[in-house]
């Protein structure tokens, strides 16, 4: 089953906004508890990264299809750095960042991280059945 996609800017200022909204979305599809709140911190973590890293703003869009939720957030700034797009190590307390990605692949059942010089795409998706 396919259900209507949501897209929204993802900027400086509005990321609580966003996730609440991918909150109220994302229970609609189906998720809960839990699973629920991993999906909201994985996107939020992704989101965040945008607006620290990836030129301050970005696009997202979440949709369902069949027994998944999937959510995509894109930048247009230089692409990542290849090691950032692989599995990674637990990052150790003394490094000073790698954590978002990291916690986003514990978080959600598949993660894919697309990263040229003109931009970044991650898409996730978690089980709502």
């Amino acid at each position: 089953m396919c259900r209507r996609a949501v897209a929204a800017d993802v900027v400086r200022g509005r990321i609580a906004v966003l996730r609440g909204a991918v909150a109220a979305h994302a229970a609609g599809a189906g998720l809960t508890g839990r699973r629920l709140e991993d999906f909201v911190l994985a996107v939020n973590e992704i989101a965040t990264n945008v607006v620290l890293y990836g030129g301050g703003r970005g696009r997202l869009r979440l949709w369902a299809h069949d027994d998944r939720l999937w959510c995509e957030v894109t930048d247009e700034e230089p692409g990542l750095p290849p090691e950032w797009t692989r599995p990674a190590r637990t990052p150790s307390r003394h490094d000073p960042g790698g954590r978002g990605l990291w916690l986003t692949r514990l978080l959600c059942d598949h993660l894919t991280i697309v990263s040229t010089p003109g931009g970044t795409s991650v898409t996730l998706s978690a089980r709502t059945g």
